[in-house]
């Protein structure tokens, strides 16, 4: 295939990625902001997220290089009406210009915490970094944080714990610049074997 048209494939096949900003700050005190579509879980006990960071030469790294310079770093839900702005923080700005500025978003601090969270975001993580893993088959690296902050809305959570994306109006990103509004379809029990027959073959509307 045509270069462009394999790019824009491979990266789609995956289908809908979740959509975060990551902010940072560097030992100067300049702020940076980054859209990653990388951000995945990695456990809960302790509570580790990961994301890929690509190659040096072909980005400015300046959310890498922040975050082994500090050692922490935010991760932060894009809500759907900040999906241009936050888009725009792909593109390739010096050092000495912060994404806050550029695109139009706000710096959020936690007293102790020097890592800037995204004001407009519904959904703000802040983590400390943990471990890398370089990737020698096309040479990114996996950055590897624990969680110490979560902000969100009370009206997001339920009493076991879960979100609900749809009401923090969250997007998601297929390939790399197409944006998918999320809405919530089903929530079902946790799966057990001995459920499983009842509730996929006797339940009714159950499929």
């Amino acid at each position: 295939m045509p270069r462009i048209e394999r790019l824009n494939l491979i990266n789609s096949i995956t289908g809908i990625k979740p959509a975060n900003l990551v902010g940072t700050v560097s030992e100067e005190g300049s702020t940076n902001l980054a859209i990653f579509s990388s951000v995945i879980h990695l456990g809960s006990h302790p509570p580790l997220l990961a994301f890929i960071v690509r190659p040096a030469g072909e980005v400015n790294r300046h959310t890498y290089e922040n975050i082994k310079a500090t050692g922490v770093y935010t991760i932060n839900h894009v809500h759907r009406l900040s999906t241009t702005r936050a888009h725009y923080t792909s593109a390739k700005f010096p050092a000495d210009i912060s994404e806050f500025d550029a695109c139009g978003f706000t710096p959020q601090y936690v007293d102790g915490f020097p890592a800037p969270f995204v004001k407009e975001s519904f959904l703000k993580i802040g983590l400390r970094f943990r471990e890398e893993i370089f990737i020698s088959l096309n040479k990114t690296t996996m950055v590897i944080g624990e969680v110490e902050y979560i902000m969100l809305p009370d009206a997001a959570i339920d009493k076991e714990g879960h979100l609900d994306l749809e009401v923090l109006e969250d997007v998601g990103i297929s390939g790399l610049n197409t944006y998918y509004s999320l809405k919530k379809v089903a929530q079902y029990p946790y799966a057990r074997p001995d459920d499983a027959f009842d509730y996929l073959h006797e339940k009714p509307n159950s499929k």
